[in-house]
């Protein structure tokens, strides 16, 4: 049976690719842990919290304020990233409009408790827009271009009112690229993850531009354990927002490159080609964008740093997509 002194932690999207990562994160924790997810999300293994699985559609009236009921911290992983008819979210996409910035809403609304619910958010770097040259550290004006962007920057502002108000604990952790093994229900399809699909597939890796384009990629455990230390610190961290990241950029060029003798090695195969193209029609000016990011002020608050470089973490995840 669940102990009722123990607090209530909810992830929300669960068995997405950061939210069953954060949820093994939690799993070993004094809490009881409720994973939300459209679908069945199994205990991670080792798990020594009160675990729950609770399969919810977030976006019918009603349920949302069920299921963080007497949360002590909620994690909202759920979201919409691409849209019904194409690679990015257009501007009159309703379902991508309630799943990323009407949870939000909803939550800052339902949420009560005294202490204050904590509310760590997993936002973007790319909120900022492409308007800011340099190293990122977050005290940047923020200019989205997408709408995805403009959409987190919403449900952000939205956390922040609500903590300014007293009625929640809202953080924003602004992320870089995220990527690492997949958990089973999770499909990771950022861009290391898919050039190791397509190296496993025997295909060339190709570049929108010469390869010297930068970015900062970050594992998806370091990830985790960053969502972790935002709940550890949330007096300290609340109402603001934070860039996570390694510290340092890699020139794709150089990523992709490593991620084609990563899979070389468990192949037994020669390294597939690297090779520039033409951009497709989709691509935007951020995918142009060199971005350096400087994860200094959240280090301070709480101590947390990347653990994994990151020629191990992509030889880890060739490793686990080549196991299949």
């Amino acid at each position: 049976m669940p102990e009722p002194d123990k607090p209530l932690v909810v992830v929300l999207g669960a068995s997405g690719f950061l939210g069953s990562a954060v949820t093994a994160a939690l799993a070993e924790r004094p809490v009881r842990l409720r994973a939300v997810a459209r679908r069945e999300v199994a205990a991670p293994a080792g798990c020594t919290a009160d675990f729950e699985s609770c399969q919810a559609d977030l976006t019918e009236p009603g349920v949302l304020a069920e299921v963080v009921e007497g949360a002590a911290a909620v994690f909202p992983f759920a979201a919409q990233i691409r849209g019904a008819s194409g690679w990015r979210i257009a501007e009159d996409d309703v379902v991508a409009e309630r799943t990323n910035v009407g949870v939000i809403r909803e939550l800052a609304e339902v949420l009560h408790g005294d202490p204050a619910p904590v509310v760590v958010f997993p936002g973007s770097n790319t909120q900022v827009g492409k308007h800011v040259e340099g190293r990122l550290d977050g005290t940047e004006e923020d200019r989205p271009e997408g709408t995805y962007d403009r959409q987190k920057l919403t449900a952000e502002r939205i956390l922040k009112e609500a903590t300014a108000a007293g009625r929640l604990r809202g953080i924003s952790l602004r992320l870089p690229p995220v990527f690492g093994p997949p958990a089973a229900t999770a499909d990771d399809r950022g861009v290391v993850s898919t050039m190791i699909r397509r190296a496993l597939a025997g295909e060339p890796l190709t570049m929108w531009h010469d390869g010297t384009i930068r970015r900062d990629l970050l594992n998806v455990a370091d990830a985790a354990r960053a969502f972790a230390a935002a709940m550890d610190h949330a007096d300290a961290l609340a109402g603001g927002h934070y860039l996570i990241g390694t510290g340092k950029s890699e020139p794709l060029g150089d990523v992709f490159r490593l991620i084609a003798g990563a899979v070389a090695r468990h192949t037994g195969t020669d390294p597939v080609p690297v090779v520039s193209v033409p951009p497709p029609s989709h691509a935007d000016g951020t995918d142009f964008r060199s971005v350096d990011v400087d994860p200094s002020a959240f280090a301070a608050a709480t101590g947390w740093q990347c653990q994994t470089p990151l020629a191990a973490a992509i030889e880890r995840t060739a490793a686990a997509l080549a196991a299949g």
